[in-house]
C-alpha cells in the first residue's frame, strides 16, 4: 500500500516550485512529480529571463528553475522525474499513478502549467531560443531595432505586437485571414501603429536560417504565391493549450481548458485539490505571477490540512 503523504504536488514550473518550497517550509515533506521529459515547465524553453525579481542580471530561464528546485529540496521536498498520468482525487485520500508507481496524499496541488500552440513547422524547435520565441515580454528586448514577425490574429498577437512595436523597428502580423480576430480596441490599436506591418491571408511554411533565425517563407493562402520576409526574430501567439486534459474528468475547467479555482483561493472543485500556475491562468501567464499563486496554493493546502481530522489515512 502508498505511503500516504501530506501533498503531492504535479508540476515543477515556477508555481510547482514556489508550491514545493511553502509546502517543504512547513514540514509537510511534499513530493514534487517534476514529469518525465518536460520537468521546469515554460521557462526551459527561455533563453535569459530578465524580469524575474531579486535576479538584477540575466539569469537563463534553466538555471532559474534549477535555482528554485535546489531551493525547494533543501527544505526537504521529495522530487520524482515521472508524469502524472492517472487521478482519483474524490475522497480523503487523494491518489495520483504514474507509469510506474502508485502515491497517496491528502492533499494535491495541481501545477500543470500550459503549452503554446506551435505551427508545427520542422524549423520550429530548431530555431527555439534562437528567433523563435513565444513570450513578448520574456525576449522581445532582445530584437531591438531589428526586424519581428508575429504570427496570429487574435487578442494576443495584437497584444504580442504592441509590446514588440515598442523595440522592433519593424513588426510585420502574418494572420491567414483578411482581417483580424481580435477586440475592435486592439484591431484599431495594432493598425494604427507605425511601425507594423500587415501580411493579410498569409501563412509561414518555412522557417530559414543559419545558426540562428534569418527570414521566414511565407504563402499567400489565396493565390498560392511565396515571397521571403527577413526577420531576426518570430513570435508565435496562436494561443495557449493548459494541460488540465489529464484531469479534466474530476476538476471544473472553462470552456477554454483552464481548471477553475474559487478565487482569490486556489482551491477547485474538490476539496483537498489545489490549482495554479498557468493551468489556471490565461491572463498573465509571467513566471512572477505563477509563482505567487504557487505560495498561496501551498498556504492553501496548508491551512486545508490543518483542519483535518486526525485520523484520516488510507
Amino acid at each position: 500500500m502508498a505511503t500516504l503523504r501530506d501533498v503531492i504536488i504535479v508540476g515543477s514550473g515556477p508555481a510547482g516550485w514556489t508550491a514545493a518550497i511553502y509546502t517543504a517550509r512547513a514540514g509537510l515533506q511534499p513530493l514534487v512529480l517534476a514529469g518525465a521529459l518536460e520537468a521546469g515547465g515554460a521557462l526551459m524553453n527561455t533563453t535569459e529571463v530578465e524580469n524575474f525579481p531579486g535576479w538584477p542580471e540575466p539569469v537563463l530561464g534553466p538555471d532559474l528553475m534549477d535555482k528554485m528546485q535546489q531551493q525547494a529540496e533543501r527544505f526537504g521536498a521529495e522530487v520524482e522525474y515521472d508524469d502524472a498520468i492517472e487521478f482519483d482525487l474524490s475522497g480523503d485520500v487523494k491518489t495520483v499513478k504514474t507509469a510506474d508507481a502508485t502515491y497517496q496524499a491528502k492533499a494535491v496541488i495541481l501545477a500543470l502549467g500550459s503549452a503554446y500552440k506551435k505551427l508545427g513547422l520542422d524549423g520550429e524547435s530548431v530555431f527555439s531560443g534562437k528567433g523563435v520565441s513565444y513570450c513578448a515580454t520574456c525576449d522581445g528586448f532582445f530584437f531591438k531595432n531589428r526586424e519581428i514577425a508575429v504570427v496570429g490574429g487574435g487578442d494576443s498577437a495584437a497584444t504580442e505586437a504592441l509590446f514588440l512595436a515598442r523595440f522592433g523597428s519593424k513588426v510585420h502580423v502574418i494572420h491567414r485571414r483578411d482581417q483580424l480576430r481580435a477586440s475592435k480596441v486592439m484591431a484599431d490599436r495594432l493598425l494604427s501603429t507605425e511601425n507594423v506591418v500587415m501580411h493579410w491571408n498569409s501563412e509561414v511554411t518555412r522557417i530559414n536560417g543559419e545558426g540562428t533565425l534569418e527570414s521566414l517563407t511565407l504563402r499567400e493562402t489565396v493565390t498560392g504565391e511565396e515571397s521571403e520576409l527577413p526577420v531576426a526574430g518570430l513570435f508565435v501567439a496562436i494561443g495557449h493549450e493548459p494541460r488540465s486534459s489529464v484531469v479534466s474528468h474530476q476538476i471544473e475547467c472553462d470552456d477554454a481548458g483552464y481548471i477553475k479555482v474559487a478565487s482569490p483561493s486556489t482551491l477547485t472543485n474538490i476539496p483537498g485539490v489545489f490549482a495554479c500556475g498557468d493551468v489556471v491562468d490565461h491572463h498573465y501567464r509571467q513566471a512572477v505571477t505563477a509563482a505567487g499563486s504557487g505560495c498561496a496554493a501551498a498556504l492553501d493546502a496548508q491551512e486545508y490540512l490543518a483542519q483535518l481530522p486526525m485520523d484520516v489515512s488510507a
